[in-house]
Order: structure tokens, then C-alpha cells, then sequence
């Protein structure tokens, strides 16, 4: 049988008249893409190579270059789309498992775009943020659930530790191996000039970074990568994984060709070496086993840093968040199934795990019923796009947001989905030193802080229309949101209303 030959996704667009063979297209692209040809002297392309991610368009100096999608198709067939045949194509070829790079792409509902906020009007009157103070910062970790008063008569205003937070915002994992130094050490210092957190993801923490410390939650993972006594005394917090959005119910995998100098160093495992992580972590098979470990960290740092359990969005959600917050644990963050990831597989990503709109409603409301929410704060990610999702996530249940995405979009990202290459031309999820330094910290992390600011402002714009002058005011207030274009059942699953009513 011969090779199914498939055209290449993607054309390069050279406008000849423009084009002044430069070659900074040909110097730019890590995955080849364009070449000179010296006897035709002009510049060629391998659009079989092109990944879309805009690098070449955007340093063009005379914008002779675009990308397009192709418009050679297969027949059309609702069922058996150009994609599903392309991806048999490549499996029956190579035998392997497909990998993809960052979110669930498909065209399944996003919940946020269905939630509409509530405005105020004349009784109860809109606040001017401007003019008028306006409180954005919260406080993760376990709250008393009534209160107490000392000897003396005094208010015990003594808490378990809390992370506390300029605004409800964190910057999620992604670990020094999926991503690159340049752009670890960007996320670290925009946390510490906001007053927030970053998370070091699984692979431990560069000894470069420990001086982040205050503003640094260290995770750990079911290979326990990177994780020892200096690791975990030099975190605000601790974040046990038990799961992601992007890959629910399997274990991790950074590819040998990323296990390089310091990755190797910081991860503990030899250069080259694949780090694959087991789906379960084999110390935890129980909610018993969990509060082992929770109190173990717990103990070994003198009850000073809060615990975060990190769990998928799954069907079954709210259960297992009404055991973790009986385990010990001070919060319980949330993965929806459209969380990024530098390489899962495909079938995975695209069809394991569920909303993270609806996971969030579910567990706010089982825990609100069982009297136990106030044992733990909620933190949610998987595709928080804009200020407007946190303001809706907030009033749904949440205590503050993971952002991922975003955070590297920020940096340069331009989404082409190819990170489990490690060949990427922004410099972020890659550990090719000659791509890394295309990306400077230093403006990297000014980005990310422009980024924050920003999204405050707007939330407190937010917050003032809705008569609201408070995070805390909105936290669970879902009465402020009503939904558009949803059947009764989301409604009822989400808490809210249809708009109208």
C-alpha cells in the first residue's frame, strides 16, 4: 500500500514584489520553514513545516509574508472530517499516540459567554470606583466557622495560614521544563511586583527562583520530581496534584529532548531521561491516604503553610471536593477540561473531563449544603480568558483564578499548538537556549503586571456596576449573574437564573 500523503495544513503567502530576501524569515523559524535559494535567488518555503505561529509574519520588515489556512479539503462529510482523517493518516503511518499542545480546541460550549452580570440602576445605586474605595484583595486558606472569643472577651482573631492576595488572580502551573527559564522567571517576578502567586508546576524549582519564595507555591506531583526539604521550606504554600484539566486520570510526561543543564539539575533525573509521571500517586489510594500527606506537609513546616489539592474537572466532582475538604486540606483548586497543557494526548484532552463552569457551581453548592465551604477557598482554572470570566467565576463559587493561557499570551504566545515540540519561536516553551533568549524577563514580567492591572481595573469597573465595593461582597452572589441561550438543566446545575427573570 503506498503513503497516504496529506497536504500541509497551512500555506505560506510571499508577496514577491515586497519580499527583499532579507532571510531574517529563514533565521527566525526553528522549525525550517523557509530557505534561500541561492540559483533562483529568491526565498522558498516547506509549508509541511509550518506550524502558523506567526514569528515570520511578524518580523517580515516589509509585511511581504502571511499565513493562511489551506483551502485543499476532502470531500466533505460531517463525520469524517479532513482533521479525523488526517489524524487516521498519521497514526496508521507512524503506530503512535497523538500529542497536542495547550486546550480542548473543539466547539463545545464555553459557559462563560452564556453568563450575563447584573447592573445596578437607582435603589441600589452603581459605586465609582474612582472615587469611592474599592477592596480586591482576598484570602485563601481555611475560615472559622463561627467566631470565637479569647479569655479576656476579646474577638480570637487567629487564622489557619492564608495566602493573601492583591487580587483574586494566580499565575497556574507550568513547570520549568515545559517552559523555558526566561519565561518561569518572568511569571516569578510579576508575582512578587503584583502580590500574588505562581505556581513552580511539576519539576521543582530553579535555585535562581528560591529567592521568589514568598510568592511561590511549590507543587507536588505524583513523580515527586525536583521535590526535597529545601523545595518545600522555601514556598508560600504547597500544591499536591492530583490531576489536570488538560489530561484528567493520567499521569505526566516532559520529553528527554527537554531534560537538559539545569531542567536535569532541578528535576533530579538524568539528562535526556523522559519524565513520566504516574497517573495516581501511588502514597494516595484513599481520602485517608490524602490527609496523610496534607498533614505530613503540614508537620513538617509547623503548620505555617497552607495545602492546596488540585483535582480535574470530572463528573463526579463535587464528591471528591467534599473529601478533600475533609481531608486537611486548605484549598481546593479546579481544572477544566479546557486547561493548557505542553503535550498530552490528543483523544485525552479532546474528550476527557467536563466544564469548568459547571464543576465550579457544583462543588460551591455541595459543599454550601454539607456546611463544610468554609473548611476550604476554591480556586478554578482552564480557560480563563479575560476579567470578565473572574468576576463570573467569583460569583459562582470561587475564591480566585488560575490563569495559564493567558499568562502566555502575554509573554508572546501566539497559540500554534506545538509546544510538545520544544521548538518554540517565542521562547517560551522551549529549552533551545538560541530560542529562549528571544524572550526577556524583564519585559516578560512587565507584560504580565500591564496584563494584571489591567483585568483589576476592570474588575473593580465591574464590581462598582454592580454595587458591589467588595471580592468578598461578590464571592457566591449568584444572584448578580443570569443566564442567555441555556436549557434548564445548566441553569439549575449553575445556580442561576435566565435572563429576563
Amino acid at each position: 500500500m503506498g503513503i497516504n500523503y496529506v497536504y500541509p495544513d497551512y500555506e505560506v503567502i510571499r508577496n514577491i514584489d515586497r519580499c527583499i530576501a532579507c532571510r531574517v524569515c529563514e533565521r527566525q523559524c526553528a522549525n525550517e520553514v523557509h530557505h534561500y535559494d541561492k540559483e533562483l535567488g529568491k526565498m522558498t518555503a516547506d509549508e509541511s513545516k509550518c506550524v502558523n505561529c506567526h514569528r515570520c509574519v511578524s518580523l517580515c520588515p516589509t509585511r511581504a509574508l502571511k499565513i493562511v489556512k489551506t483551502d485543499h479539503t476532502f470531500k466533505p462529510n460531517a463525520n469524517w472530517t479532513g482533521e479525523t482523517i488526517n489524524e487516521v493518516y498519521r497514526q496508521a503511518g507512524t503506530g503512535g499516540v497523538l500529542l497536542s499542545s495547550m486546550g480542548n480546541p473543539k466547539n463545545y460550549p464555553i459557559y462563560w459567554d452564556k453568563i450575563l452580570i447584573n447592573a445596578s440602576q437607582v435603589t441600589n445605586p452603581p459605586i465609582d470606583p474612582l472615587r469611592e474605595p474599592m477592596e480586591t484583595r482576598t484570602f485563601l486558606g481555611k475560615k472559622p466557622l463561627d467566631i470565637k472569643r479569647n479569655a479576656d472577651g476579646c474577638f480570637d482573631t487567629n487564622l489557619p495560614p492564608q495566602l493573601e492576595l492583591s487580587v483574586p488572580i494566580m499565575f497556574s502551573a507550568m513547570s520549568l521544563g515545559s517552559i523555558s527559564y526566561n519565561a518561569h522567571k518572568s511569571l516569578a517576578v510579576a508575582a512578587e511586583k503584583l502580590g500574588i502567586f505562581y505556581n513552580t508546576g511539576e519539576g521543582g524549582l530553579h535555585e535562581d527562583f528560591y529567592q521568589y519564595g514568598k510568592n511561590t507555591i511549590v507543587q507536588i506531583a505524583s513523580g515527586r520530581f525536583g521535590v526535597h526539604k529545601g523545595y518545600l521550606n522555601t514556598g508560600a504554600a504547597f500544591e499536591i496534584k492530583m490531576g489536570q484539566g488538560a489530561k484528567p486520570g493520567i499521569g505526566g510526561h516532559l520529553p528527554g529532548t527537554k531534560i537538559v543543564g539545569d531542567i536535569s539539575r532541578t528535576r533530579m533525573i538524568p539528562e535526556g531521561a523522559d519524565a513520566i509521571s504516574p497517573a495516581p500517586h501511588h502514597d494516595i489510594y484513599s481520602i485517608e491516604d490524602l490527609r496523610q500527606l496534607v498533614f505530613s506537609l503540614k508537620e513538617a513546616t509547623d503548620y505555617k503553610k497552607p495545602v492546596i489539592v488540585k483535582i480535574a474537572a470530572v463528573h463526579n466532582v463535587a464528591a471528591i471536593a467534599s473529601g478533600i475538604a475533609r481531608s486537611g486540606a486548605d484549598i481546593i483548586s479546579i481544572d477544566g477540561y479546557r486547561g493548557g497543557t505542553g503535550a498530552a494526548p490528543t483523544r485525552i484532552r479532546d474528550s476527557v473531563g467536563i466544564p469548568i463552569e459547571l464543576a465550579l457551581a457544583s462543588v460551591d453548592e455541595r459543599l454550601r449544603q454539607e456546611g463544610i465551604r468554609g473548611n476550604v477557598s476554591i480556586v478554578v482554572g482552564g480557560s480563563i480568558r479575560n476579567s470578565a470570566d473572574i468576576v463570573k467565576a467569583i460569583a459562582l463559587g470561587a475564591d480566585a483564578v488560575y490563569i495559564g493561557t493567558s499568562a502566555l499570551l502575554a509573554l508572546g504566545c501566539h497559540l500554534c499548538r506545538s509546544c510538545h515540540d520544544g521548538k518554540c519561536n517565542w521562547g517560551i516553551a522551549t529549552q533551545r537556549p538560541d530560542l529562549v533568549k528571544r524572550l526577556n524577563p524583564e519585559i516578560g514580567a512587565e507584560r504580565l503586571v500591564n496584563l494584571v492591572h489591567a483585568w483589576e481595573h476592570e474588575i473593580k469597573e465591574m464590581l462598582g456596576g454592580m454595587g458591589i465595593n467588595s471580592i468578598e461582597a461578590l464571592k457566591g452572589n449568584r444572584l448578580m449573574l443570569r443566564g442567555i441561550g441555556l436549557n434548564q438543566k445548566e441553569l439549575e446545575i449553575l445556580g442561576i437564573k435566565h435572563a429576563g427573570e
